[in-house]
């Protein structure tokens, strides 16, 4: 992993790559995809020394690995406040544009694999640190339905989300897939 910034960020959006304890097939093709990390690892990120005083964490979860992701915003010096996000997944050729909302029983779901249901959730979580940041916007929504896109890509709509919710901040993204304008960014795969 490259050297983290020596810059301070109002705004952290972070989606750590969590080790699950799959079947050996499935670990291997997620492994295959980019290198996974242990809760240990994940909380040894110096992730606090690049917050600022006054500033929040954005931190995608998956529900089974919910119980990890409330300690480490703890380890990286942010209060957990709420859940931020629910992206609920649709399939990837969705127009999301044209179809009922939440077609929790159709086709148009996309169905991960899940420990006893069917995943098509994921959660983004926000923790602060400090004062809280001054809320922009009033009419942002927490739910988000979006096709998947490559392994692990997020939808663009939370980072525009973000930025409306709080402002045009400091911020960056770590474990980025891609470069975003008005984003720094960490991670290994940019």
């Amino acid at each position: 992993m490259p050297d983290f910034p020596n810059k301070k960020y109002q705004i952290i959006y972070a989606d750590p790559p969590w080790d699950y304890e799959f079947g050996e097939t499935l670990s291997r093709f997620v492994k295959n995809k980019y290198p996974l990390m242990t809760f240990e690892e994940i909380c040894s990120l110096p992730v606090g020394s690049i917050a600022a005083d006054n500033s929040i964490l954005l931190m995608w979860a998956t529900f089974p690995k919910l119980e990890w992701a409330i300690p480490v915003m703890k380890a990286w010096g942010f209060n957990y406040r709420t859940c931020a996000f629910v992206w609920i997944k649709a399939n990837k050729k969705t127009n999301v544009r044209q179809t009922s909302f939440l077609p929790v029983d159709n086709l148009e779901a996309f169905t991960g694999m899940g420990y006893y249901t069917r995943s098509n959730a994921e959660i983004c979580l926000l923790g602060k640190r400090g004062d809280a940041l001054e809320r922009k916007r009033h009419d942002i929504h927490q739910i988000v339905y979006e096709p998947i896109q490559e392994h692990s890509r997020k939808p663009a709509v939370v980072r525009k989300n973000i930025v409306k919710l709080f402002g045009d901040l400091s911020r960056i993204e770590l474990f980025a897939r891609q470069k975003t304008e008005g984003w720094d960014v960490w991670g290994n795969e940019v």
